[in-house]
């Protein structure tokens, strides 16, 4: 009986860190944009939409949507795929903790910061 209680205590353990880590990321809406380098910098520096799209090789939730930012890389200028095992650095400014991660900034601002996969219409809409 009590390694039942033991299992069912992990896995509410294990659910409340993941609600709070989307929380805390999802917080960064509305504040100021990192400092960057680079042609982050120059995207951001224009105060257009620059959309920040964070994935990792191995993540299976990033597989589906990769393909879709690619294609969308084609379209728009400013959208950036940052692989966060290459530049942890980026990753880091921005507070993201887990991928896919999708933000937008617009005006030196976080305009929106959306953890998980995202449907096409949902990104298309984010750009416009």
């Amino acid at each position: 009986m009590i390694a039942l209680y033991l299992v069912g205590a992990l896995i509410l353990a294990f659910f409340l860190l993941q609600y709070g880590m989307v929380l805390k990321m999802r917080m960064k809406k509305g504040k100021p944009a990192p400092e960057l380098t680079g042609a982050y910098a120059k995207a951001l520096k224009t105060g257009n939409r620059s959309l920040f799209y964070f994935y990792s090789p191995g993540c299976g939730a990033c597989r589906p949507m990769t393909p879709l930012i690619e294609k969308m890389m084609k379209q728009y200028k400013n959208i950036f795929k940052v692989n966060i095992s290459q530049d942890m650095d980026t990753a880091r400014r921005f507070g993201v903790m887990g991928t896919p991660a999708t933000i937008l900034v617009h005006d030196g601002r976080i305009a929106e910061f959306l953890v998980g996969p995202q449907q096409e219409k949902r990104i298309m809409e984010l750009m416009q």
